[in-house]
């Protein structure tokens, strides 16, 4: 991202008011835009360079070009390390990265072989993006790494395995009933393996604590408290966003299939779910990600005693404390 750049002159968060749930989608949309893996290496380079002038002052103001920078480095560098982000597990990236794994998952008819598959495949490819964008100030262990990836894989393949034994032996429902549910185990199992994925990989800041700041950025401490509620807000966030796109392609497929795709070739029903799943995927996306503010501003009251009589350099009682939730 843009703050990895160094200099005294600090940088907009975004053109767009994140305070408002209709800014945050507009900046979501941003820095989730596919056309940002079009950038090369030097477009990054002179981003750093343009992004360097504004904040060391030799550019007095934001221009587009220069908001432009900042969309490049927000969506191909890593906040803390300044880094590039491998390709694949960018956040521009992130609609097609998931693109091939969410249609093998949502497959009409996968076998057992198929669904344990196509589970490792997806809780694979969430570990390497969660690894590769990271918080490196709480960095996890090779043996956390492999425990969060074995527990998730667990949590995906038991979900989808029970869920797929359980819903042919309904009662009292009807086969059409029974296939909406078939379709949906992949659901269920996505969110449930995304939950214990969230709180593994953000272990370290439940047991230390997250840094909280006053409205003028000064740091005021660390908090637990601060840093479970972000951590419940980020598992809640993956549930919101794999809910479009587990949810709504394949209802519609089911419908299609008795209609426009009935006794069609599995080719067309393969490319016919691909399109569900890709045009969902970019319009929900940025919905789906800007329901919680990436800043997240609470009553110090709500957090430990120490937060809760601070006062400001003028004496008077701090009322409103924000942390940084995540992603």
């Amino acid at each position: 991202m843009a703050s990895s750049v160094p200099g005294p002159i600090s940088l907009p968060d975004s053109r767009y008011d994140l305070n408002t749930y209709l800014g945050r989608v507009k900046h979501c949309i941003g820095i989730s835009d596919p056309t940002m893996l079009l950038s090369t290496k030097k477009d990054i380079e002179e981003s750093k360079r343009l992004i360097w002038d504004y904040k060391n002052g030799v550019i007095p103001e934001m221009t587009p070009r220069l908001w432009n920078a900042k969309k490049i480095l927000d969506s191909s560098v890593h906040p803390d390390t300044g880094e590039t982000v491998f390709l694949p597990f960018r956040m521009s990236c992130c609609v097609l990265s998931n693109l091939v794994v969410t249609a093998g998952m949502l497959t009409p008819g996968l076998g057992t072989a198929g669904t344990i598959f196509w589970q490792i495949a997806n809780q694979s490819l969430n570990v390497a993006v969660n690894t590769a964008n990271a918080n490196k100030s709480h960095p996890l262990s090779t043996k956390q790494l492999v425990t969060n990836y074995f527990l998730a894989v667990g949590a995906s393949c038991g979900v989808a395995l029970g869920l797929n034994s359980i819903v042919p032996k309904l009662k009292n429902i009807s086969n059409n009933s029974k296939l909406i549910l078939g379709r949906l185990v992949p659901f269920a199992a996505v969110v449930s393996a995304g939950i214990v994925n969230v709180f593994l990989m953000r272990s370290q800041e439940i047991k230390k604590g997250i840094s909280v700041f006053d409205e003028n950025g000064n740091t005021l401490g660390t908090s637990k408290k601060a840093a479970f509620q972000a951590v419940g807000e980020t598992a809640a966030s993956r549930v919101i966003n794999a809910t479009p796109i587990m949810v709504l392609p394949p209802l519609i497929l089911v419908q299609l299939q008795k209609s426009i795709l009935k006794n069609k070739s599995l080719t067309a029903v393969t490319l016919t779910n691909l399109g569900l799943i890709f045009s969902t995927s970019l319009i929900a996306l940025p919905f789906a990600l800007a329901v919680f503010p990436q800043r997240r501003f609470v009553n110090p009251n709500s957090l430990e005693n120490e937060f809760h009589n601070l006062k400001d350099k003028n004496g008077e009682k701090i009322k409103s404390v924000w942390f940084n939730r995540g992603i």
